[in-house]
């Protein structure tokens, strides 16, 4: 078929139906790229009108993906449709979410998956949602459970399937991380594995120093000290900026609670606190002794536990999601991992204890979802015990259910000390607006370790817009003596 401008067809609805022919024929597969709009000008010697038209009538009718940067593609969903089948369409980010919900559906069920960079996951969903495309069943961190329900995006999951969460759910899931799926007492998320933050350590670095793993910041110094003095570059490694994404945000968070501060409370933004300058003006301290380098401002979250593989460094701050990378970077069998690193919470603070936050992604059904009820169900046997314990076996990841933990055990070796880190973890600020939240935590951050602003300073400006963003009054505790929290040295 070509395109005929003499035809009384409008032209538009001449491409439409090309590029409908083409894809239907194998043409464009969903990783092929389809021409562009001014490709398709030239190539059919017509106006740019037509062919915008005939593409925005594609997408909105869920044919193919227009991805701004990228190229038109594809869209999976679409083009794996089968009439005589039920379907559940699914949007996932990197990760085991997807092999998990494939390997569990029944052969009578297709789903149709479509995999996104984590980073994009966000802006996707949201996207699909006011486009009235939102998937079933998607993958998603959280820490968005309160935006994405308080919008009404997302179904009320207890009540699809109450008698399962009574008998399975409750008791059973491991209840920081139940806590981190509900918005305003009602669970609209079910995760499948848990992750806490806190530091990985070279067994044979700390050793080689005579040294324990530090359970206090004023040993975490003594550590770094003695590793510099013996020709470490980058004793003390994390991420220290926005490069490093929410993994900054999340190793600040346990930083704070580690010396007993808190971002959010329910009277109102806690974070300008003594407490926080403290833990800020120390991180700082790291920076100017040498004992974290200021580069670790631009540093990507993989960038810390790559230099702790590589004998770069003696503790990186990071989360236990990073247990398979460190693995395959040492070059171990997964179940040998524990005899070259070890992993602990935040050391304590003068203020505070040993601390660690929880996190975790999440399965949530969008209410925009034609099938719920089979969504439900593929969810179900996606979190199945037998299921959690097999992927936590070849991948180091912490099960969210007790059952599947005792499944799992004894391998790998350390699951169960994350899984009791994990029973006393604290969870990050559950708000709606926790995504600009945590933007401002880590400009905190930046502007502390590059000297922009004071620990004081910092932490009250970060305070005053958290609370223009969330809309709480700002409790402000830091007396005005700038040496009111001393660092620990």
């Amino acid at each position: 078929m070509s395109i005929n401008p003499t035809q009384p067809i409008p032209i538009y609805y001449q491409l439409k139906t090309l590029l409908l022919e083409e894809i239907l024929s194998g043409r464009y597969g969903p990783e092929a790229r389809l021409p562009t709009e001014h490709e398709l000008c030239k190539q059919h010697a017509i106006s740019r009108t037509p062919v915008s038209r005939a593409l925005s009538e594609l997408a909105d009718e869920g044919v193919i993906l227009r991805h701004r940067r990228r190229g038109t593609f594809v869209n999976p969903h679409w083009l794996a449709r089968r009439p005589d089948q039920p379907e559940v369409r699914v949007v996932v980010s990197e990760g085991p979410w997807g092999d998990l919900l494939r390997d569990v559906a029944p052969d009578e069920l297709q789903v149709n998956l479509i995999t996104v960079p984590l980073r994009s996951l966000h802006r996707v969903l949201t996207h699909a949602v006011a486009e009235g495309q939102a998937p079933d069943l998607a993958i998603l961190d959280s820490v968005w459970i309160p935006e994405f329900a308080a919008d009404g995006f997302l179904r009320q999951l207890d009540n699809l399937d109450p008698d399962w969460f009574r008998k399975e759910h409750e008791p059973d899931f491991l209840e920081p991380i139940a806590e981190a799926n509900r918005y305003e007492g009602r669970t609209f998320g079910v995760s499948p594995f848990a992750n806490i933050a806190g530091f990985w350590y070279r067994r044979s670095a700390v050793q080689a120093l005579g040294l324990l793993p530090p359970r206090t910041w004023s040993e975490l110094r003594t550590v770094g000290r003695a590793a510099a003095e013996n020709g470490l570059q980058h004793p003390i490694v994390m991420t220290g900026g926005s490069k490093g994404g929410e993994t900054t945000a999340y190793c600040l968070i346990a930083f704070l609670e580690s010396n007993g501060a808190r971002v959010l409370a329910t009277e109102g933004v806690t974070l300008d606190s003594r407490a926080t300058a403290q833990a800020l003006r120390f991180l700082r301290s790291l920076v100017d002794d040498r004992l974290m380098s200021i580069d670790v401002l631009g540093y990507e979250w993989t960038e810390p536990v790559r230099l702790l593989a590589e004998g770069k460094a003696a503790i990186s701050f990071g989360g236990s999601y990073e247990t398979r990378t460190l693995a395959e970077a040492l070059d171990v069998p997964l179940d040998e991992l524990w005899d070259h690193v070890g992993f602990m919470p935040v050391p304590a603070g003068p203020a505070g204890a040993p601390a660690t936050v929880a996190g975790t992604m999440s399965y949530v059904i969008f209410r925009q979802a034609s099938q719920p009820e089979l969504a439900m169900r593929l969810l179900q046997r996606a979190v199945a015990p037998d299921e959690l314990a097999r992927v936590a076996r070849a991948s180091g990841r912490i099960p969210a259910r007790r059952s599947a933990v005792s499944l799992a055990a004894p391998s790998p070796q350390f699951l169960a000390q994350t899984v009791d880190m994990l029973e006393r973890a604290a969870l990050r600020p559950p708000t709606p607006l926790y995504p600009r939240v945590s933007a401002q935590l880590q400009s905190m951050l930046e502007a502390t370790l590059t000297g922009r602003l004071g620990a004081a300073a910092a932490a009250r400006r970060t305070a005053e817009l958290i609370g223009a963003i969330t809309g709480l009054p700002v409790l402000h505790q830091v007396d005005s003596v700038s040496g009111a929290a001393a660092v620990a040295r």
